[in-house]
């Protein structure tokens, strides 16, 4: 037994060192250059192939099969002259003995210098597209392989052969280095690169996760981007269910170029991801995103990958300053009334989308003190097509607007400040001048050319919304924007126990940017509005308001110099403080009676039940035709001018005593039958900002009054005196020559 022995360990040396020798002498005396052309022939017929060895292929055989090929050019065999491969290095070993049990233990696989240049042309034919594809079998070689009596093979047949042929892998790593992948798309117009690329795994097995590393740079040519990224997952690989994942994943690095300006941002993306090739579906589980403080958490789920793909996912955005976060990624916000605003950003939505449109769902959004929930997103990528469909409980909107400019000039200001002070509160001075500087900022008002771009379906409700400090409660904000043309359909809603609606647009695709604008108001307070807008109260009321003006440009000044249209305008119930319409009809009275008033006991208010009028604006300047002022007991009738432009008015009115003949303040103007039905000549003029404290009685019409009295007291006397003894043509005779 023992003698047997000895003959198998001999017999197994034997062939041991037959082995050895034979290993020995193949590859001192078998060099495979010689054979370059059967390896190009091979990979054309199996692979579709077109290699160029320029260098050396060195090998070892025991007990490692080992290859090294280096300056070697791949190309398909399509285009055999477009390299889309190019490599300096490759070195792998392969141990023998397994082979023969189909399997393949390989020690690290080493490739460096890659350089895989991809194109796709203006057909959407790609370069690599045919690589791994036999090539198709020649008639002849058809007619050998099988005949047309030989049955074709079952897929069940075809499926045992190709499970009997499976070779099973095990590579102890990978490592790639200094790798770099060059495409461009003559369809889309797009072109990247990836540089720098390294890559190692852990060992590669069959139902095993392969630990990966991956860092390079990547750069983008239109727009301008280059980023530095790091990844590093566990892989897993399941050829057969097609099923391929990427567990533990982060992603990590730092993006710059023309979109972030000269800023840089800070990535990081964690999760699992699952790709399912049989389904065309990929999930992304457990998601983590950060850029810079910004940091998210959800899940994405795409299905239809091989159709019209489809988005489904949910997002959550952690409280985060959101002004420092934009401009961080080089967004810069225009400056805002409120240099606090913005700090405050927190949202939770559901996502879905397709490749041109992003929906956030069942959104619940918090901004600074604001609480939106609803339906916002962008609805066609390529136009950026805006939809957002929201509620909200409060906001205020003043924080958000461009910083305040001045409204008028200093030169206005002062002139406005010198006539306040000239016309005191009497009613006896000199009438106040108009001004003469324009009350209007030349400032840019609105971003036209952002404008310009925006496509947007808009409908926010708010329970409660300041805006130009104004605070309107329930209110709804319904814009629509198309190709440069902006519709405000609706602005609505509650301000001081009255309402408003207003509509309008917004035409920037003119030379000048076109505003129209309708404003409807009903029961609305004057001097809570006025107070509002920080202006002196020169009238109180409710006030019903119907206008339709449209004008152009894009400031202050230019909308003021070109607005046009009409506005309708009637005050219920008011007073015109310090206005003292009284006092002005005293001084007429006593100046007729030729009687002296006696010292002003101060001014007065003037108490209307109704103040109506229409205003018909041409370029700035509004024309009053028709103002009509109901006083219990007196009634004002006139016409007038109001220049928008420097905000002045200039009127001419009449005060009509109606029967009313009680006591006034002062004897020297008692009111009698007399002055009953007269009209009593009024002139206003001077800053829109005195009101009715412009106002002055009009001594050259005091003329006309006089020359009317007079006329009816000569009619008493001829009549008291001559009674029927005088013609009536007499009559009217005399009493023309005395109005001469």
């Amino acid at each position: 037994m023992k003698s047997f022995g000895k003959l198998i360990g001999l017999v197994f040396l034997g062939l041991l060192l037959l082995l050895v020798a034979g290993g020995f002498a193949l590859t001192h005396f078998f060099d495979p250059n010689d054979y370059k052309d059967e390896i190009r022939q091979l990979a054309r017929k199996h692979a579709n192939l077109e290699l160029e060895l320029n260098g050396d292929i060195g090998w070892s055989l025991f007990p490692w099969l080992g290859l090294e090929i280096t300056d070697a050019k791949v190309a398909s065999a399509d285009t055999p002259n477009e390299p889309f491969a190019d490599l300096r290095l490759l070195g792998l070993s392969v141990q023998v003995l397994p082979l023969l049990r189909k399997d393949i233990q390989m020690s690290d696989i080493r490739i460096d210098g890659l350089s895989l240049n991809l194109h796709r042309d203006a057909q959407g034919q790609s370069n690599w597209e045919h690589i791994g594809r036999p090539a198709a079998p020649t008639p002849a070689q058809t007619s050998d392989t099988a005949s047309p009596d030989s049955p074709a093979p079952t897929t069940t047949e075809v499926q045992i052969k190709n499970s009997d042929k499976r070779l099973k892998l095990d590579i102890n790593s990978l490592i790639v280095n200094g790798a770099r992948i060059d495409y461009h798309d003559e369809q889309s117009g797009q072109q990247f690169n990836l540089e720098s690329v390294q890559l190692t795994t852990g060992a590669i097995r069959e139902t095993q996760p392969i630990a990966l590393k991956l860092s390079g740079f990547f750069g983008n040519a239109t727009p301008l981007i280059r980023a530095r990224i790091e990844l590093t997952s566990k892989a897993s690989i399941d050829p057969v269910a097609q099923r391929y994942a990427l567990d533990n994943l982060k992603l990590s690095g730092e993006i710059a170029g023309e979109p972030l300006k000269t800023k840089t941002a800070n990535f990081t993306a964690r999760g699992n991801l699952l790709y399912d090739q049989a389904a065309q579906q990929a999930h992304w589980n457990d998601l983590k995103l950060s850029v810079n403080q910004l940091k998210a958490l959800g899940e994405l789920h795409v299905t239809e990958l091989d159709q019209e793909a489809q988005l489904k996912g949910a997002l959550s955005i952690a409280a985060v300053n959101l002004g420092e976060f934009l401009s961080g990624v080089g967004i810069d916000m225009p400056e805002m009334a409120d240099k606090k605003a913005l700090n405050h950003f927190e949202l939770s939505t559901r996502l879905q989308g397709t490749q041109n449109s992003l929906m956030f769902d069942e959104m619940a959004l918090s901004l600074d003190q604001t609480a939106f929930t609803g339906s916002a997103g962008i609805k066609d990528l390529a136009r950026s097509s805006l939809y957002a469909h929201l509620s909200a409980d409060q906001l205020d909107a003043d924080r958000y607007l461009p910083a305040a400019t001045a409204k008028a000039t200093t030169e206005r200001q002062a002139e406005v400040k010198q006539q306040k002070a000239k016309a005191g509160s009497t009613g006896t001075t000199s009438l106040p001048e108009t001004p003469s500087n324009n009350a209007w900022s030349t400032d840019k008002v609105l971003p036209i050319e952002q404008l310009a771009q925006v496509n947007a379906d808009i409908d926010v409700a708010f329970n409660e919304l300041t805006l130009n400090k104004f605070p309107i409660t329930q209110a709804q904000f319904k814009l629509l924007a198309k190709n440069g043309k902006l519709t405000l359909n609706t602005l609505q809603g509650g301000l001081y126990k009255g309402e408003f609606k207003a509509s309008g647009s917004l035409d920037t695709t003119a030379s000048q940017p076109l505003i129209a604008l309708k404003l409807m108001t009903r029961n609305m307070p004057v001097e809570k509005i006025q107070r509002t807008l920080e202006q002196e109260v020169t009238m109180s009321g409710l006030l019903d308001l119907n206008t339709d003006l449209n004008t152009r440009g894009n400031s202050e000044q230019a909308w003021i110099e070109q607005l046009n249209g009409t506005l309708n305008f009637a005050v219920h119930n008011g007073v015109l403080p310090d206005a003292n319409l009284e006092r002005q009809l005293c001084i007429g009275i006593a100046t007729l009676n030729r009687k002296k008033l006696g010292p002003d006991t101060g001014s007065k208010d003037t108490r209307f039940n109704d103040l109506r009028g229409t205003l018909n604006i041409r370029n700035g300047r509004a024309h009053n035709p028709d103002l009509r002022v109901a006083i219990p007991g007196l009634s004002v009738k006139g016409k007038g001018d109001i220049d928008l432009r420097v905000l002045s008015l200039d009127y001419y009115a009449g005060i009509i005593i109606e029967g009313d003949t009680h006591p006034m303040p002062d004897p020297a103007c008692q009111v009698n039958k007399r002055f009953v039905g007269i009209e009593w000549p009024v002139r206003c003029r001077g800053p829109l900002e005195l009101g009715a404290k412009a106002c002055r009685i009009d001594q050259d019409g005091l003329g006309k009054v006089a020359a009317t009295l007079a006329g009816e007291k000569l009619t008493e006397k001829i009549n008291e005196k001559l009674g029927d003894k005088v013609s009536p043509e007499l009559k009217d005779a005399l009493k023309g020559l005395f109005k001469r």
